[in-house]
């Protein structure tokens, strides 16, 4: 069984193909982490699938497809770990938002286990976790608002409406009826309806769109132009700024908190990336000594041309996940 456990990752390393990783479920924990941060609980529950796999390997007789299999551990490894675990929040689900940047901003709450962003590079165009990105189901929203749900509604959802796999293959992915699936699937996806807007039907614009509405945020942003910046803002636009529990909704309350608290002339630079399926932007700020460290993760959601929400994580230890350098040189 070891034998033919480990060649099935060698064969895939061999051909280049990563076989085994990239059918490997990174994006089924149907939770608060992976794929909507990169937590311990996503690499947790990775290596239980792993070692579940290892000793389930020998009974493995190819009737279903390695990914499926592979899905069907995970689930239930992911299940399992959802029992002790609580739900990672955004500070928009944990207290109404002002509309006045003079308030006084609460500090950070390190105790709270925040909803982090999980880097598109995690995710490559040939693993499952793609499709996901294409439905909106790794968008920070879709992520914070799946958390309302119970566990097995959690990965019913996940595993139908992300995933798409069919119900019979759910089913036996968790071991229950074609019906009860069905019934999950109903009660998940009213619940999700009530716990907020999910952003899933976004009218998102084309790429040279977002090129530009990127590149325009950059420049604004890092020469603190706050002219430029809400012509770049919905009227609605939200700001909240884990782990700072206080954020913000409202153009004339976002750019009063950015232009009062946050933007000076090149304090900022700015490295484009992408997380959750959404443009983002890694955040350095200038230490006076010619360098610039870093400083967190921005995270925007686009309607249409314009921005309607920015998350910005204040984590430097977020940097090195999107394959960036602690400090960038003048």
């Amino acid at each position: 069984m070891r034998d033919g456990f480990a060649g099935l990752l060698d064969d895939a390393h061999r051909s280049g193909s990563e076989l085994w990783i990239k059918t490997a479920p990174r994006g089924t924990c149907h939770d608060q982490t992976s794929p909507g941060s990169v937590s311990t609980l996503g690499g947790e529950a990775q290596q239980e699938t792993y070692l579940r796999a290892w000793r389930a390997f020998g009974r493995f007789e190819g009737r279903s497809s390695v990914r499926r299999w592979l899905y069907k551990i995970a689930t239930m490894a992911c299940l399992t770990a959802l029992e002790t675990r609580s739900r990672r929040p955004l500070p928009s689900g944990l207290g109404a938002p002002s509309d006045d940047h003079r308030v006084a901003v609460a500090p950070s709450e390190p105790s709270v286990e925040w909803l982090q962003p999980a880097p598109d590079a995690l995710f490559g165009a040939d693993d499952p976790a793609a499709i996901v990105a294409g439905k909106a189901g790794v968008r920070l929203a879709f992520i914070a608002a799946l958390q309302f749900l119970p566990a097995r509604q959690r990965a019913v959802l996940t595993l139908r409406d992300v995933l798409a796999f069919r119900t019979a293959e759910v089913a036996e992915m968790l071991e229950t009826t074609t019906a009860a699936v069905d019934s999950a699937l109903r009660r998940a996806r009213a619940h999700l309806a009530e716990a907020g807007p999910v952003e899933d039907d976004l009218a998102e614009p084309d790429e040279e769109t977002r090129r530009t509405l990127l590149d325009g945020y950059v420049d604004a942003f890092t020469r603190a132009d706050l002219d430029a910046l809400v012509n770049l803002l919905r009227a609605d636009v939200e700001l909240e700024m884990p782990p700072i529990p206080t954020w913000f909704t409202g153009q004339r309350a976002v750019v009063g908190f950015l232009a009062s608290r946050v933007l000076r002339r090149d304090r900022w630079r700015m490295v484009p990336t992408r997380a959750n399926g959404q443009p983002a932007l890694v955040a350095y700020e200038h230490a006076g000594d010619g360098r610039y460290e870093a400083h967190g993760v921005q995270v925007l959601t686009l309607i249409g041309a314009r921005i309607t929400r920015i998350t910005a994580f204040n984590d430097p230890s977020l940097v090195p996940t999107f394959g960036l350098a602690p400090a960038l040189a003048t």
